[in-house]
């Protein structure tokens, strides 16, 4: 393990982190209470928690809360009554989730117990019209070689709803002309030796609508193919992060792959039969809304993911949790970071924070020179690593 940065705290006025707390975190709340007639009750407890989330101190939870317990575990007590600002921005950014459900009823006895508060917004990117222009593009795979398609939907699970099946497939040589690539590491051929034959795929999902679909139809080809003969797909136990994938969603996403004309629909109706034969596993393990890295996960899961012949890790919160939510120096080695995990692990990932490693100097000195730090957070790059 190289020499350990201290964790991202949210202080700083003007970095990105301060920004999601001061800025983004509020506009959340607005929008999750104009989503839902929510009553006087809720409304109540969301103009608390907008007010506390941005001016206040991190409190507790109420005593009957179904995950007060492991709240005590993650580091509570060593955080309440402090700051959101002067915590670790991940904890922090994971418990102003948690706040938020507690505000709309979501673990309570009412009338608003599981209500997803972000389904809205998980429903009109299934809903939308790009979403019908990305799965026409599957018709286009069709009859295509095997490692073509596959490297198609890899491009699609890695870029999430900015999937372009069809640029790759037309222009395969546009990423090694751009002055600085939009894939900024790429171990995809070391990934794909570990996926032929594996008997077990781990996936860890990110985001829900537009960006779920991709990883899906990457689970539906694998197992058609015989690639892998078990995929085990990780999402959250309770919404988490506006839109990170939850069991609803997966069924959400399925049915709008089976209800798609063309190709589509038969990747929908092979996932169905996966999950119903059990060679598709949806898992919600609780640890998944930890506000920890990876490296503090508890002996179950490390079980589960030694047992795999790789975990694939998506998005941009996963690969934080992954590496540690640490202000690396990019070239800090991505094996050396990840030595920990128990066994070989993929990070697929869009760049939407500062965090990152693994990066070639050469490759960090391009970027810097062309777009000072934006790169890091603007999501217009992207990374495959691995460590078998």
């Amino acid at each position: 393990m190289p020499d350990t940065p201290p964790v991202i705290l949210a202080d700083e006025p003007g970095s990105f982190p301060h920004s999601v707390l001061a800025e983004r975190h509020p506009a959340i709340i607005r929008q999750v209470r104009e989503a839902f007639p929510y009553g006087p009750e809720q409304h109540r407890a969301l103009d608390a928690l907008l007010e506390n989330c941005t001016k206040g101190v991190i409190e507790t939870l109420p005593v009957a809360a179904p995950d007060r317990a492991d709240w005590a575990a993650w580091g509570v007590d060593e955080y309440t009554g402090r700051s959101w600002f002067d915590v670790p921005w991940l904890w922090s950014e994971s418990r102003f989730y948690r706040q938020l459900l507690e505000a709309v009823g979501y673990f309570g006895s009412g009338p608003w117990q599981g209500i997803d508060p972000f389904r809205p917004f998980k429903l009109a990117e299934l809903d939308a019209p790009e979403t019908d222009e990305e799965l026409a593009a599957l018709d286009a795979l069709d009859g295509r070689p095997a490692d073509e398609q596959a490297a198609a939907l890899l491009h699609g699970s890695l870029w999430g709803n900015r999937a372009d099946l069809g640029f790759r497939l037309s222009d395969a040589d546009a990423e090694g002309r751009d002055a600085v690539p939009g894939l900024v590491a790429d171990d995809s051929a070391t990934l794909w030796s570990l996926l032929d034959g594996a008997d077990t795929l781990c996936l860890v999902a990110d985001n829900a609508g537009r960006e779920l679909v991709p990883d899906l139809l990457l689970i539906a080809h694998l197992l058609a193919q015989g690639r892998v003969r078990r995929a085990i797909l990780h999402v959250k136990p309770y919404p988490y992060y506006v839109s990170d994938a939850t069991t609803a969603d997966v069924v959400d996403a399925v049915r709008r792959l089976i209800r798609a004309p063309g190709a589509a629909a038969g990747h929908g109706r092979g996932l169905w039969s996966a999950m119903a034969d059990g060679s598709l596993t949806v898992r919600a393990h609780p640890f998944s809304c930890a506000p920890l890295p990876y490296q503090a996960m508890p002996d179950d899961l490390r079980a589960e993911f030694a047992a795999a012949a790789v975990t694939v890790v998506k998005g941009d919160l996963n690969y934080r949790r992954l590496v540690g939510d640490r202000m690396w120096p990019p070239t800090t080695p991505f094996a050396g970071v990840t030595d920990y995990f128990p066994g070989p692990v993929a990070a697929l990932r869009t760049l939407k924070s500062d965090v990152i490693t693994g990066l070639a100097p050469a490759t960090e000195a391009a970027l810097v020179a062309a777009e000072g730090q934006r790169w890091r957070t603007g999501g217009t790059h992207a990374l495959i690593q691995v460590r078998p």
